[in-house]
C-alpha cells in the first residue's frame, strides 16, 4: 500500500504549489485594472465570504479533486492487476497437471517384506511410506496436524483468508509462526509443484488448490496429505514415522508423540526428534496447546501428554530382527518377477519367517562366531588417527572415524584415548567415555604388550572394537574373519523358518547359506550309510576299524591313507557304533562295499549335485562340496520319512491394499515327491539318534533334554569347515563356520565344539513348545535286539560283517617312505 500512495501524494503538493502558494497575486492583478477608488477605513473583522473563505473553498475543491484522481488510478491500477491475473490463470490453466489420478491415490511405496507374524523383516524403495486409508488413521493424529497446519480445512474452500489475516496478525506478535498454507495448498505444492519460490509456481498453486477442492472431497484431501508429506529420515507420511520414530503403529500414537510427529511437516530436519530434541519437544508443546484450544483435547489431556515421557526410536539402532539376508533373498526374488517396480510399487511380500526364531539364529551364530574368536591372536586396531589436542578438533576426528568405522551390529566402533596394561580408555559416539578394565582386556592382551609390534599396539588414536559381555561389562574385542551360515526349513514342506547368510550383512552380504559351496565333512556320512541300508547293512553290521591305504587310482587323485580323528583304531565295531564316533575307517569299508559310483546316483536323491560328488572313497568323508541348504534339505528327508521336499521363502505378495497379487502353495507330499523308502529315513534317523545321545554331538541330549532329536557333526581336512546337521520331526536346521577362503580354524576346532552349540541354542528356543515324540514306525521294519532292522534282514540276513578277513582292503599295499609323505589326512571328525 505504501508504493501505491507514495505518487498521488507527490502530485498534490506540485498541485499547491501551482495554485496556492501566492493567494494576493490574483487580487494585486485586479486591482490594477480596476479605476482609483477613494480611500476605506479597515474593518475589524474580514467579511464573511471574503479571502480566507475563498481560500478555503478552493483547498477542498482540489483535495477532492486528488481524491477522485487517486481513486480512479487506483481502480484502474486494480483493474490492471486483475486483467494481469486472469491473463496468467487463462493462460497457465490449459497447461495444469492432470490431477484425475488423484481421485485413485498411488504415491510411491516401497516394498515391505514380512514375517509369518507380520512383522516387517526388511524395506526396500526410496521412499519409506506405508499408505492408510483415512478411515484407519486415529483421530488424535489428524486432530494434531490440523490444528497446527489448518484448523478451518473444513470450512474454506482451499485458501483460507480468514486464516490468512490472522496468520499475518498473529505472526507479527508470536515467536511461533502459524502457516499460511492450507492442507489443500501443501498437496497441491507437494504433488505437482517445485518448492522454489516464484510468481508463477505461486499462480500453480493457487489453481491446483482450486482443481483439487472442486475434483476431490475433503476427506480424500486429507488423506493424501497424511500419506504424503515428508517427515525426515526418509519416512514420507505419517504411518512410516509413526515407525521411523517410535517404532510403533500409527493406530498406537498417543497425544504426546501425534503433536511431535505433527510438527515435522513444517521443517523435518529442524523439528526432527532424533536430530533435534529440543526444538522438536518446544514444537511438540505448542501444538498440544493449539489442540486445547481448538477443542480437540480436554485441559487434563493437555496437561498429561505434556508430562509424557516419549520413547523415541534411534534410526541407527538395526532392525530388531536380523533378517537382512532373508529380506535381500526376497528382493531378488520379487525383482525378478516385477523388475524395478518393485521400489515404487508398495508391494507387501509374506516369507515363511518366524521373527522370534530367526533373532535367535542370528544371536546364536554370532555368539559361536564371537566365541570362537576370542581364542585367536589379536590382529590389532583396524586403523590408527591422529588426536588433535583442541577439545573441540579432538571430538571431531573422533566422530569421522567412529562414522567411518561403523557398528557392526553389538560390536561398536570406538577410539583409544589412554592405554595401559591395566587400563584403556576409549571414546564413543557422543562423547561416550568406556574405562575397559580386567577380563575386558584379555582378548588384546599381546596389543597391551611393551613388546607389540606397531601394526597391532593399543595406543592413543586406535579405532577399536567393543563389546559387552553376557555379565553386562565392557570389553575389548576385534572383528571376525571367520563367517558362517545357519539355516532351518520345515521338513514337511520345506518352508524357510530362519536364514542367516553369514556374521553380518553389512561386512559381507555374501550369503553362505545358498552361495557357499564348501566340503561337508562328516556330515555327508548318513547319506553313505543310507545307501548302505539297500545293500543290506543293518545297524548290527560288524565293521572292522582298521588302517587303510590305497593308491591314486582308488581316490581319483593322490596316494591316502585316511586316519580317524583321534588317531586311534579301536577294531571291530557296529554300524551304530561306528556312526556315533564318526570312524573314517568304517565309512571308507562301507562306500567301498556300496561302490562309490552307485553312492553317487544315491545322494541325488536328496537334492546333491553328483557332479560335485566324484565316485572315489573320499566321498565317504565329504570330499564333495555342497551348500548349507542342499545339507539341509538332504536332512530333511530323513526327517520327513523319506521325501525331497523345495525350499521355499515367500507365501504370497499383495498389493498397499491387501489384494493378493501372487501366492505359492506347497507341493503335497506324495509318491512323486519320494527320494527314499520310509523305513531307509526310519533307521538312519535311529542311527543318528545315537550320535546325539552318545556320539560326537552327545551333547545334544544332555543339554536340550529331549531324545527326539537326530543329527550328525562334521569336521574337514585340517579343521576347514566345522558343520552340524540335525533335525525334530518338525525342523531340520544346519549350521555351518569356516573362512571364505579356506583355512585352518585349529587343530582342536571341530564341529561339535564350533557348530553344535550354536543349533543347540536355536532348537532350544524353536522346540520349547514342542512335546517330545518319537516318531511312527513305518511298514518294513522290525525291532529286535534294541535295534531296527529291515523286516528281510534281520536274523543275520543282511550283512552281518565287514573287513573282518585280516585284509584291510583290496587296495591295501606297502607303503614306502617317499610316497608316504606324500599321503594326505583328508578328514577327521
Amino acid at each position: 500500500m505504501s508504493r501505491v500512495l507514495k505518487a498521488p501524494s507527490t502530485i498534490a503538493v506540485k498541485l499547491d504549489l501551482h495554485f496556492f502558494y501566492n493567494p494576493l497575486s490574483s487580487y494585486q492583478t485586479a486591482k490594477r485594472r480596476m479605476p482609483d477608488m477613494p480611500p476605506q477605513p479597515p474593518a475589524k473583522d474580514p467579511p464573511s465570504g471574503g479571502l480566507q473563505s475563498v481560500n478555503a473553498n478552493n483547498l477542498w475543491r482540489v483535495l477532492g479533486s486528488f481524491l477522485g484522481w487517486s481513486l480512479g488510478f487506483s481502480a484502474a491500477a486494480g483493474l490492471s492487476v486483475l486483467l494481469l491475473v486472469g491473463v496468467a490463470l487463462v493462460m497457465a490453466y490449459p497447461q495444469l497437471p492432470d490431477i484425475s489420478d488423484l481421485a485413485d491415490y498411488r504415491p510411491k511405496l516401497s516394498m515391505r517384506v514380512f514375517s509369518v507374524e507380520g512383522k516387517v523383516i526388511g524395506e526396500f524403495g526410496e521412499e519409506r511410506r506405508k499408505l492408510i486409508p483415512f478411515k484407519e488413521i486415529p483421530d488424535v493424529v489428524k486432530q494434531a496436524v490440523l490444528s497446527i497446519e489448518d484448523a478451518r480445512f473444513y470450512k474454506h474452500g482451499g485458501v483460507d483468508y480468514i486464516g490468512l489475516a490472522r496468520a499475518s496478525l498473529a505472526n507479527v506478535g508470536r515467536a511461533k509462526s502459524q502457516g499460511a498454507s492450507t492442507i489443500t495448498m501443501q498437496v497441491a505444492r507437494n504433488v505437482y509443484l517445485t518448492s522454489e519460490k516464484t510468481f508463477t509456481r505461486k499462480i500453480y498453486e493457487l489453481l491446483l488448490t482450486y482443481k483439487l477442492e472442486h475434483l476431490l472431497s475433503k476427506d480424500q484431501i486429507f488423506e493424501i496429505y497424511l500419506n504424503q508429506i515428508y517427515l525426515g529420515n526418509r519416512a514420507y507420511g505419517f504411518a512410516a514415522a509413526a515407525e521411523t520414530y517410535f517404532g510403533k503403529p500409527i493406530q498406537s500414537l498417543s497425544i504426546a508423540e501425534a503433536a511431535m510427529l505433527a510438527g515435522l511437516p513444517k521443517a523435518p530436519s529442524a523439528y526432527n526428534p532424533i536430530s533435534n530434541p529440543k526444538r522438536a519437544r518446544s514444537r511438540q508443546l505448542y501444538i498440544i496447546e493449539r489442540m486445547e484450544e481448538n477443542g480437540f483435547i480436554t485441559e487434563a489431556q493437555a496437561q498429561a501428554a505434556k508430562t509424557e515421557e516419549l520413547k523415541i526410536r534411534n534410526i541407527s539402532t538395526p532392525n530388531h530382527t536380523h533378517a537382512e539376508y532373508v529380506a535381500e533373498m526376497a528382493r531378488q526374488l520379487m525383482f525378478a518377477q516385477y523388475g524395478p517396480e518393485i521400489y515404487t510399487r508398495g508391494l507387501h511380500v509374506y516369507t515363511t519367517i518366524k521373527a522370534d526364531d530367526q533373532q535367535i539364529a542370528y544371536q546364536a551364530l554370532r555368539r559361536g562366531i564371537l566365541d570362537y574368536e576370542l581364542r585367536q591372536v589379536y590382529r590389532g586396531p583396524e586403523k590408527f588417527i591422529d588426536l588433535p589436542t583442541d577439545a573441540r578438533e579432538l571430538e571431531d576426528a573422533i566422530d569421522d572415524a567412529l562414522i567411518e568405522a561403523g557398528d557392526k551390529g553389538d560390536l561398536l566402533s570406538a577410539v583409544v584415548l589412554e592405554s595401559t596394561p591395566k587400563k584403556v580408555r576409549v571414546m564413543r559416539q557422543n562423547s561416550e567415555i568406556l574405562d575397559i578394565i580386567g577380563d575386558g582386556l584379555k582378548p588384546v592382551t599381546s596389543g597391551l604388550s611393551e613388546k607389540a609390534s606397531a601394526n597391532i599396539k593399543l595406543r592413543p588414536g586406535a579405532v577399536v572394537r567393543v563389546a559387552k559381555n553376557p555379565k553386562g561389562e565392557w570389553g575389548l574385542t576385534q572383528l571376525p574373519e571367520v563367517e558362517g551360515a545357519f539355516v532351518a526349513i520345515d521338513p514337511a514342506d520345506g518352508a524357510i523358518r530362519s536364514l542367516v547368510g553369514g556374521f553380518d550383512f553389512e561386512k559381507n552380504k555374501f550369503n553362505h547359506v545358498t552361495q557357499a559351496w564348501r566340503q561337508p565333512g562328516s556330515s555327508f556320512k548318513p547319506f553313505i550309510y543310507s545307501a548302505a541300508l539297500e545293500k543290506g547293512f543293518t545297524a548290527t553290521t560288524q565293521v572292522n576299524d582298521a588302517p587303510l591305504f590305497f593308491d591314486a587310482a582308488a581316490t581319483g587323485s593322490q596316494a591316502w591313507e585316511p586316519k580317524n580323528y583321534d588317531g586311534k583304531f579301536e577294531g571291530v565295531m557296529s554300524l551304530k557304533t561306528a556312526l556315533a564316533k564318526s570312524k573314517n575307517m568304517v565309512s571308507i569299508r562301507i562306500l567301498e562295499a556300496v561302490n562309490p559310483a552307485t553312492a553317487q546316483q544315491w545322494i541325488s536323491r536328496f537334492g546333491f549335485d553328483p557332479d560335485k560328488h566324484p565316485p572315489f572313497l573320499t566321498m565317504a568323508l565329504g570330499a564333495g562340496s555342497v551348500t548349507p541348504m542342499q545339507v539341509a534339505l538332504g536332512y530333511s528327508v530323513f526327517a520327513n520319512g523319506g521325501y525331497l521336499v523345495k525350499p521355499y521363502l515367500i507365501t504370497k505378495v499383495t498389493d498397499p491394499l491387501g489384494k493378493v497379487l501372487s501366492a505359492y502353495t506347497p507341493i503335497e507330499l506324495d509318491e512323486r515327491s519320494r527320494a527314499i523308502d520310509a523305513r531307509n529315513a526310519f533307521v538312519i534317523s535311529h542311527l543318528l539318534q545315537e550320535v546325539t545321545r552318545s556320539g560326537t554331538a552327545m551333547r545334544a541330549q544332555a543339554t536340550l533334554k529331549r531324545g527326539d532329536i537326530y543329527g550328525k557333526t562334521g569336521t574337514t581336512n585340517d579343521s576347514m569347515d566345522a558343520w552340524f546337521a540335525g533335525y525334530h520331526a518338525s525342523l531340520t536346521s544346519v549350521t555351518w563356520i569356516g573362512y571364505d577362503t579356506p583355512r585352518k580354524l585349529g587343530d582342536r576346532e571341530t564341529g561339535g565344539g564350533l557348530s553344535l552349540p550354536v543349533w543347540i541354542t536355536y532348537m532350544q528356543h524353536a522346540l520349547k513348545n514342542t512335546p517330545v515324540s518319537g516318531m511312527s514306525v513305518p511298514a518294513g521294519v522290525v525291532f529286535e535286539g534294541n535295534d531296527w532292522f529291515f523286516s528281510e534282514y534281520t536274523n543275520g540276513n543282511g550283512v552281518t560283517s565287514l573287513g573282518l578277513d585280516g585284509k584291510t582292503s583290496e587296495g591295501e599295499g606297502a607303503v614306502v617312505d617317499p610316497e608316504k609323505k606324500k599321503i594326505l589326512e583328508m578328514f577327521k571328525d
